[in-house]
């Protein structure tokens, strides 16, 4: 997929001003610590259906059961949600393995936090996602509904991206896969057979 957004980007940039000055600025990654209020979320994500709309991005929906961001991630690898768990596994095991990259951005006992998200269920934050990238290579792009900053780069830190990642991000609630239209999967879903109905 790298390279099929690249005039999205340019559009965004083009479009938003605040956007360019924020994309110059090193991604940071945190931990989830804010949950916006009901109202906050609604006009969030009509902000981001909106952007979704403008740039011709269709969302490919995963669960919302707290592993979207893994799932996103999975669907944006190998075309389907369901190798979620493997993703957060890598994940883990990146964190586990390269403690010093993340640490400072966790306010709480690192070992705890790297337990905590090894569980199905548990929200993955912007850590995880900066994890993510480093793991697989990637740069993850995330088209938010953020009223300020509507795109996020997060790059590998010690590696140049080897492919591009693309999510929705639904502040602090939910995210999806994004494709451009043209470029949707397609699920197989097999015919049924004439004798079963």
């Amino acid at each position: 997929m790298t390279g099929n957004f690249q005039h999205i980007k340019a559009s965004v940039l083009n479009g938003n001003q605040s956007f360019l000055q924020k994309l110059s600025e090193d991604h940071v990654p945190r931990i989830n610590t804010y949950f916006p209020n009901l109202s906050d979320v609604s006009l969030e994500y009509d902000r981001l259906i909106e952007r979704l709309n403008v740039y011709g991005l269709y969302e490919v929906k995963v669960s919302g059961d707290g592993n979207c961001q893994f799932r996103a991630l999975s669907d944006q690898m190998y075309k389907s949600p369901e190798y979620h768990k493997h993703v957060r596994k890598e994940i883990v095991k990146q964190l586990k393995e390269c403690r010093s990259l993340y640490e400072g951005y966790v306010p709480m006992k690192y070992k705890k936090y790297y337990k905590k998200m090894a569980k199905s269920g548990e929200w993955g934050d912007h850590v995880t996602l900066q994890a993510a990238a480093d793991k697989f290579g990637a740069k993850i792009c995330l088209l938010t509904s953020f009223r300020d900053t509507c795109f996020v780069e997060i790059v590998p830190q010690q590696q140049t991206p080897q492919r591009e990642l693309w999510l929705s991000f639904w502040s602090e609630v939910h995210y999806n896969s994004i494709y451009e239209f043209k470029d949707l999967p397609i699920v197989y879903k097999p015919k049924k057979k004439h004798w079963l109905f």
